[in-house]
């Protein structure tokens, strides 16, 4: 049928969907098969789906929707700029919106982190922030020194550098990979530490491997090493006390470039407009973001570069011309999103908001540990949470994890929950906005849940 001029039934639109759009992690197995629940309308930290039938976002969107769902004033916002200026070329021109964010952003990041390149998303931000440590390199006639640093868990995108430094072991696919420009640390995770060592002596053990590939590969072939303040996709993994610095130190020691992927934790996920100075004491040479720039409401993500790298590209002998950029660089339109999401975090206080929570967040997440034995784990900071299960010791395989997790998740959707599952994971990051109570309500259908599947299930 033509579509234009029609109006879709429920069934046209399953039809569709299954038929011709190729949704992002898809099955090899369920092309054309699986069928994704649609969601019709939001509100705040709610979603309906085509039924009708509510549901608490626990995961924001893809940890993106801070500000929540459906702003009039964001809506205005963007409806304003598209009517004045939709869309201009970032070769030949720029516009106020991107100006101003600029600067925004440059007055909130730490340190002398003050040039600000616009990317598509997250991704795009990484693959820039990998391409400028690699470019600065060359520029400095040290064309050898492009091997990253990355960690086992660490996930930093799906475009091609960006998914070659990601280190997610179970994610493992035919896509092909830059194999030869990448190295991994091992799990930094302090839950999966031997019973007998302490946090501290974990965090030796997590420096001692950094030194140690260091000295294995050769400082003078490595250029930068990434990582999240957090590891979010891995399982929202806090690295134990003071391993940032220590492992800032060491890539300063070494002139390797220190890139702070905060695409998750960046715009208020932790209370602050950037964790890595406020919440872990570092200034890195990057940092890259995207999700809670603009809520999620439009596309956009940034490479944010410091002074200090600027100037040794911009000092280095010859000429040479920064070949970055994309179609969309710098889009008014998402741009004006940013701004008018940026003003609504400052005038509603929602760093201060999240900063108030979370105490209680975290002593909700303490209570399914404390009352359900076969979690073994919770963890976060912020609105940033994930609990670990071991739901049976007598088969921990990848398998019966992500069994366990979609049970788990089932039942809690039943229920009005949304999560995210990772194997045996769950995680959350509901919009910023989320108050003690809904932040009960969220937790009371977590519990309910986690009741129903762990019945038969084997204590951790």
């Amino acid at each position: 049928m033509n579509t234009l001029g029609n109006t879709p039934t429920d069934g046209d639109l399953v039809d569709w969907d299954r038929d011709h759009n190729l949704h992002p992690w898809a099955d090899t197995a369920g092309f054309g098969a699986t069928e994704y629940m649609r969601v019709n309308t939001a509100d705040g930290i709610y979603l309906w789906d085509a039924s009708g039938k509510r549901y608490i976002d626990g995961p924001g969107g893809m940890w993106c929707t801070q500000i929540g769902y459906g702003r009039q004033d964001m809506a205005d916002a963007i409806s304003a700029q598209v009517m004045q200026m939709p869309y201009a070329s970032p070769w030949s021109f720029t516009t106020e919106p991107a100006a101003v964010l600029a600067r925004m952003i440059a007055e909130r990041t730490p340190g002398d982190l003050n040039t600000v390149h616009f990317t598509t998303g997250g991704s795009t931000a990484v693959d820039t922030a990998l391409r400028t440590a690699l470019f600065m390199n060359k520029r400095l006639g040290r064309p050898n020194k492009k091997i990253i640093i990355g960690r086992e868990k660490g996930y930093h995108g799906s475009t091609f550098l960006a998914a070659t430094v990601t280190g997610k072991e179970r994610f493992e696919t035919s896509f092909d990979k830059a194999q030869d420009l990448v190295r991994f640390l091992p799990d930094v995770n302090p839950y999966h530490r031997p019973n007998d060592m302490s946090l501290e002596d974990w965090c030796n053990a997590k420096i001692a491997d950094l030194e140690n590939l260091i000295a294995e590969v050769g400082a003078d072939k490595i250029a930068a090493f990434i990582a999240e303040p957090i590891l979010c996709s891995g399982g929202v993994i806090v690295p134990p006390p003071g391993y940032h610095k220590r492992t800032l130190e060491i890539c300063r020691a070494h002139d390797i470039l220190y890139i702070s992927d905060e695409v998750v934790t960046g715009f208020g996920r932790l209370g602050h407009w950037f964790a890595s100075e406020d919440v872990f004491g570092i200034v890195p040479d990057i940092i890259t973001c995207a999700k809670g720039l603009t809520s999620g409401y439009l596309p956009l993500g940034a490479c944010i570069i410091s002074d200090a790298v600027i100037k040794r590209i911009s000092d280095a002998p010859g000429d040479d011309v920064f070949y970055n950029g994309y179609t969309y660089t710098g889009h008014p339109v998402s741009c004006a999103a940013a701004i008018k999401n940026i003003e609504i975090m400052e005038s509603e206080d929602i760093l201060g908001h999240v900063q108030r929570v979370t105490p209680h967040f975290r002593a909700r997440l303490q209570q399914i540990k404390d009352r359900f034995p076969i979690v073994g784990d919770v963890r976060g900071d912020g609105l940033l949470g994930c609990i670990e299960c071991r739901p049976d010791l007598n088969d921990q395989s990848y398998e019966a994890d992500v069994k366990f997790g979609q049970k788990l998740d089932d039942a809690c959707e039943e229920l009005g929950l949304l999560l995210r599952p990772f194997g045996n994971m769950a995680v959350f990051s509901p919009p910023l906005i989320i108050t003690p109570d809904q932040i009960d309500d969220m937790f009371d259908i977590m519990e309910a849940g986690m009741t129903r599947v762990s019945e038969g299930y084997e204590k951790s």
